[in-house]
């Protein structure tokens, strides 16, 4: 939700909300032609969860749209990382997850976070 937050109130006319098709909603949130679906980890292996990320990689191609991941943890599971990749998806995590969003809306998702989390400490 931060993230889609933020896209909403820094990307003006680029930002669209999360893609529905049918049932599915292959993404969370696009920023001009990038579908962007963000994780804080990609830890499940199941062949449904495997199966999702090609094909919705396939299928926000069609539409017009370049597939890409925000993953913040790197100790994702390598089956799941191959599954996105042979999907079409490109992948950013950790450190490149935030320096893409900082690029796309100029914020430092860290400090916000860092910011936040200050003020609810006990």
């Amino acid at each position: 939700m931060i993230v889609v937050t933020l896209a909403e109130n820094h990307c003006g006319s680029e930002y669209k909300s999360a893609l529905k098709i049918g049932d599915d909603e292959p993404c969370d949130l696009i920023i001009g032609k990038d579908a962007i679906d963000t994780k804080y980890r990609v830890g499940s292996g199941d062949s449904g969860t495997l199966k999702k990320f090609k094909q919705y990689g396939v299928l926000l191609q069609s539409k017009g749209y370049r597939p890409v991941f925000l993953i913040l943890r790197e100790d994702n599971l390598p089956a799941a990382i191959t599954a996105a990749h042979k999907g079409g998806w490109t992948i950013y995590t950790g450190e490149s997850a935030v320096k893409y969003l900082k690029e796309k809306t100029g914020v430092d998702i860290k400090k916000v976070i860092a910011e936040f989390g200050n003020a609810y400490q006990l």
